[in-house]
């Protein structure tokens, strides 16, 4: 149960989260390093194995001070700017491919011996089937997580909270589905992961794109999972608002994603 406070600020205890979440990362970015020189995959996933035991306990223990009333206004109010600076750096991680798709769709450069860049010849992807249905499949889950969302802060309606975010979750998994169908389509049609700009932004963006709506899909699952347990209330639900701002995030830069990519790009 939570109880009162007499301070603004929440005092953290000592932890060992931050110096386990350091190097768990140290050893998971070495070991790539070390798979992409020819050497095996088992430091680099000891390292991710625990790079997720430092986020599930971290945000466990993130979860335990919210219902023992740490969370207060100022600190809640913290949180939400975190996120937003966090949301700010996808952003921008984004707009780096964006600039990257346009540059070299606009104005390719030539190489140091003068030969002008030429495009491959590329089956095109038609933006109308596959592309438009997984952009519908996206818009539809934003809707959902939307309607989980009123009905826990306008109505207090836990069933469809529940299921707004059951039926987000669906669709996420959905538009992942469709996601790896579409690629082993174009692999299939001669499409390749590098060796041309044209590829390497396409695969790059798209699935850099389809990798945050895996952690989203993720987010929402355990905001589902907290909501069945009974966490959060009209006044206090920072970790799911977090996850519907994020969701919505992705959906906005698939829209970019389409209209650039698939309609002006091909």
């Amino acid at each position: 149960m939570a109880h009162a406070k007499n301070h603004d600020y929440h005092i953290l205890p000592p932890s060992v989260w931050p110096f386990m979440a350091a190097v768990s990362a140290f050893i998971m970015l070495f070991g790539g390093v070390l798979f992409m020189h020819g050497s095996g995959p088992w430091m680099m996933l000891i390292g991710l194995t625990g790079v997720l035991y430092v986020m599930f306990g971290w945000w466990a223990d993130v979860v335990k001070e919210s219902r023992v009333g740490d969370h207060t206004p100022v600190v809640a109010i913290g949180l939400r700017y975190g996120f937003i600076m966090f949301i700010m750096s996808e952003v921008m991680f984004f707009a780096a491919w964006f600039w990257s798709f346009f540059k070299h769709a606009i104005f390719p450069m030539e190489d140091y011996f003068g030969t002008a860049y030429v495009r491959p010849d590329i089956v095109p992807v038609d933006a109308w089937h596959l592309p438009l249905m997984n952009t519908l499949i996206l818009l539809c889950s934003g809707a959902a997580v939307t309607w989980a969302h009123h009905a826990l802060v306008h109505e207090n309606n836990r069933k469809d909270l529940i299921n707004g975010l059951a039926l987000g979750i669906i669709l996420g998994i959905a538009f992942t589905a469709l996601q790896i169908y579409e690629y082993a389509h174009l692999v299939h049609e001669g499409w390749t992961f590098g060796g041309d700009v044209f590829y390497a932004n396409f695969f790059m963006a798209t699935g850099f794109h389809g990798f945050h709506v895996l952690i989203g899909t993720i987010f929402l699952i355990v905001c589902l999972i907290r909501a069945m347990r009974g966490d959060f209330t009209p006044e206090r639900h920072i970790g799911f608002e977090a996850a519907a701002w994020y969701w919505h995030f992705v959906d906005v830069v698939w829209l970019f994603l389409f209209f650039a990519v698939y309609v002006w790009g091909q």
